[in-house]
């Protein structure tokens, strides 16, 4: 049996990079929607809606992920 460690290394690579970024981008949206609370008139609307806008984007990572895994 012969492991590939170039293969391995990349997928540990991109596996370390995209949960990174997921977790800062689920970060930004609660931050966001603690910036709401506090924010007045039409700062608070452009700050849910980034929030939003931030957990639309994990939540479609994760399908995304799903689906690679399923098909």
């Amino acid at each position: 049996m012969k492991i590939d460690w170039a293969a391995l290394g990349s997928v540990f690579g991109v596996s370390l990079g995209v949960t990174v970024a997921l977790v800062a981008l689920f970060t930004l949206g609660v931050v966001g929607l603690t910036k709401k609370d506090s924010a007045r008139g039409g700062t608070a609307a452009l700050a849910a809606t980034g929030a939003y806008a931030c957990f639309a984007a994990c939540a479609a990572a994760v399908a995304y992920g799903i689906h690679l895994i399923v098909a």
